[in-house]
C-alpha cells in the first residue's frame, strides 16, 4: 500500500479494516512518515521511485506483490509496473494517480511549486488544525476523522518535511500544471500489461470522471468504478472500496516469496 505526497502510511487504517484475509504493508515514501529520505531523490526521481519500492519488496522477501496505491504511490506504482514489470501482479489505484494524462493540482499545490513563492506560502499557514482542515478541504475530502486529522498533522511536523514536500511537488507539477518529464502520458500506460482496478471519486479535484474514463481506456486491462468522494475516497467509502478491492486482489493474487 503506497500513499500519496506528505502522507502517513497509517492514512490507509480505513481501508486496511476492510481488506480481510490478506497480508497487508503499508510504507512511507522516503522522508515522509517514518522512512529516512533519500538524498539521491531527486536527481533521478523516477528511477529512485522505482528502487525504493524494488528494496522495499526484497525486504519484505517478496518476489512481487499486489499494489494498492493513491495519488502520488500510484505514479510510482505505475513507473514500477513499466520499469520492473515481474515485480507488480496487480494493481488498485484509489483516486487519480498524480499528473497522468497531464492532470494536475488545485492553484494552491501550484504556487507552492514554485520555489520564489513556496517558502512565503509555508510560513503564512504552518502545520495546525485549520491548515489541516483546509488541506482535507482542497482534496474534497472533509471532514477527517480527528485522529487521521492529528496523524496527518503530526507527519507534516516532522523534521525535514516541509523542504521535500515542496521539492516533490516541483518535480511533478508547475505553475502550468503537470510537468511533461513526470507525467504519464496515454502512450506509457498502453505498456502497463498488469491488471488494473480504478476507483475513483466522483469529486476528485486532481483528476475528472473524464479523465478517469480516458485513463481506464489506454489501460489494456482495467476496470473502473466510480464512488463517492474527492481524492482519497476510502477515507470515507471504506465499505465500498473495501469490497471492490477484496474481490479483485483475490482475483489477482501476487506471487509467493523471492527465492
Amino acid at each position: 500500500m503506497v500513499n500519496g505526497i506528505g502522507l502517513p502510511a497509517a492514512m490507509w487504517a480505513p481501508l486496511m479494516a476492510r481488506l480481510t484475509g490478506f497480508r497487508l504493508h503499508a510504507i512511507d515514501l522516503p522522508g515522509f512518515g517514518l522512512t529516512h529520505p533519500d538524498p539521491n531523490l531527486m536527481h533521478r526521481y523516477r528511477a529512485s521511485a522505482v528502487q525504493f519500492l524494488c528494496e522495499a519488496l526484497t525486504a519484505l522477501d517478496l518476489d512481487q506483490a499486489a499494489f494498492v496505491a493513491n495519488s502520488l504511490g500510484s505514479t510510482w506504482t505505475l513507473w514500477l509496473a513499466l520499469d520492473a514489470p515481474d515485480r507488480v501482479a496487480s494493481m488498485v489505484h484509489v483516486g487519480c494517480p498524480a499528473t497522468v494524462l497531464g492532470t494536475s493540482a488545485p492553484l494552491p499545490m501550484r504556487l507552492m511549486s514554485w520555489p520564489p513563492l513556496a517558502g512565503l506560502l509555508m510560513k503564512l499557514q504552518p502545520p495546525s488544525p485549520k491548515q489541516v482542515e483546509q488541506l482535507s478541504k482542497m482534496v474534497h475530502e472533509y471532514p477527517l476523522d480527528p485522529a487521521l486529522a492529528d496523524l496527518l498533522l503530526a507527519t507534516e511536523r516532522l523534521p525535514g518535511f516541509e523542504p521535500l514536500f515542496l521539492a516533490t511537488l516541483n518535480k511533478m507539477i508547475r505553475l502550468r500544471g503537470a510537468r511533461p518529464e513526470t507525467a504519464l502520458a496515454a502512450g506509457e500506460l498502453g505498456r502497463v500489461r498488469q491488471p488494473t482496478q480504478l476507483t475513483w471519486g466522483k469529486g476528485d479535484p486532481m483528476g475528472s470522471i473524464d479523465v478517469a474514463r480516458r485513463v481506464a481506456a489506454a489501460l489494456p486491462d482495467a476496470e473502473l468504478h466510480i464512488v463517492d468522494g474527492g481524492h482519497a475516497p476510502w477515507l470515507t467509502q471504506a465499505d465500498r472500496i473495501g469490497t471492490l478491492a477484496s474481490a479483485f486482489l483475490n482475483k489477482h493474487v501476487a506471487a509467493g516469496p523471492a527465492h
